[in-house]
């Protein structure tokens, strides 16, 4: 839901997961065969996941970091993996790239950039994210909603990242 501002997404799991069927039935549409997953890590993941069992396709990672400030509202330093887990060797041929959405862009922008100058047995890439920003500088191949107000998305799982083993202890009063 957005707000009236347009400042804030909140999504359910069930909006979360049927906009991931969405971005699905999109790639299928296309009719672009492709051989792996990479999925960037962390926001990739879940989507990542979902797309490799509704495809049948290997799922492989490459883990993102970009240090954040004003919590979390500005962009700082990019980190990305110099390796890539996948289960089958070294990852190759046609490879789907999936993130959960296009912020400012930087991050899949630099990772594509990277793989197409380092990883010379894809033979073709193409990206899939469920939201892509109006402010976003890079255009994904596969987007389920452009988000013109740009609004910070509140995603399900968020609960979790401000929850600790101690919290979770009183929870369920173990």
């Amino acid at each position: 839901m957005l707000t009236e501002d347009g400042k804030h997404l909140y999504v359910s799991y069930d909006e979360y997961h049927n906009l991931i069927e969405k971005l699905a039935i999109q790639i299928h549409k296309s009719n672009w065969e492709f051989d792996t997953i990479l999925c960037l890590a962390r926001g990739g993941m879940r989507p990542g996941d979902i797309l490799s069992r509704i495809f049948n396709k290997p799922l492989a990672i490459m883990s993102t970091s970009s240090y954040r400030a004003n919590e979390g509202t500005v962009q700082g330093h990019l980190d990305i993996a110099r390796y890539i887990t996948t289960p089958k060797g070294e990852i190759a041929g046609k490879v789907l790239l999936v993130d959960d959405l296009a912020d400012s862009g930087h991050t899949l922008k630099a990772v594509v950039d990277m793989l197409k100058g380092n990883y010379k047995p894809i033979t073709e890439l193409r990206t899939a994210v469920i939201w892509t920003k109006a402010v976003s500088v890079f255009e994904c191949d596969y987007s389920v909603e452009h988000l013109p107000t740009n609004p910070w998305i509140h995603q399900p799982f968020e609960g979790y990242d401000s929850l600790s083993p101690e919290k979770l202890l009183e929870k369920w009063k173990v």
